[in-house]
């Protein structure tokens, strides 16, 4: 009897230890690429540069995702309206995702010294985010499509040197591969936008 309580409870323990695994294999898989979850030694498979971008491109992201907003309320062009949609439908997974990586790295989802510092360091025109919200803010009709195009194509002319540098320095893959696609779809939308500013 007591032989038989010992090996219900050694299975008993087994299996919850499986669950327990399953589980977490489940939500690491969630949120963070497969590159980055799994064995220690494919978690620290990153370095500074990649810590750097993941930060800053969050932060950068944010920015554009604030601005593109606006532009869902405001814009007067129904292609503009689109294009604002799109970039908020592509950078809010992508936050997620970079969000994953640095939880899975064990590193601060906040670069340090952030208080105070424009959306990733970018300067749109000689205007910091805000600047650029507020004159965004100001406009309506045509000429807040204009003024949004503007911008929107110089932040996201940051973000594609921001991912250039990315390649050039980082070493995590999932990081390097998001870089690549943040380049290539950046870029196409910086064409697309260019195209509407002139109307052709």
């Amino acid at each position: 009897m007591y032989r038989t309580r010992r090996r219900l409870a050694a299975a008993a323990a087994a299996l919850a230890l499986g669950a327990a695994l399953t589980a977490c294999a489940g939500q690491s898989g969630a949120s963070a690429p497969s590159a980055s979850v799994g064995a220690g030694s494919e978690v620290a498979a990153h370095n500074d540069a990649d810590t750097a971008f993941a930060q800053m491109m969050i932060v950068h992201h944010e920015g554009a995702i604030e601005m593109a907003g606006l532009a869902v309320e405001r814009a007067d062009d129904p292609a503009v309206l689109a294009l604002a949609e799109r970039i908020e439908a592509a950078q809010s997974p992508e936050i997620e995702l970079m969000a994953g990586w640095l939880e899975a790295w064990g590193e601060d989802a906040t670069p340090v010294g952030h208080e105070g510092m424009d959306h990733g360091g970018m300067q749109m025109e000689g205007m910091d985010h805000g600047e650029a919200m507020g004159v965004l803010d100001d406009l309506e009709g045509d000429p807040f499509d204009q003024r949004f195009l503007e911008l929107m194509i110089a932040h996201h002319e940051g973000a594609v040197v921001m991912s250039e540098s990315q390649l050039e320095d980082g070493e995590n893959p999932d990081a390097l591969d998001l870089a690549q696609q943040i380049i290539d779809a950046q870029t196409t939308e910086i064409a697309e936008m260019q195209a509407l500013r002139t109307g052709s």
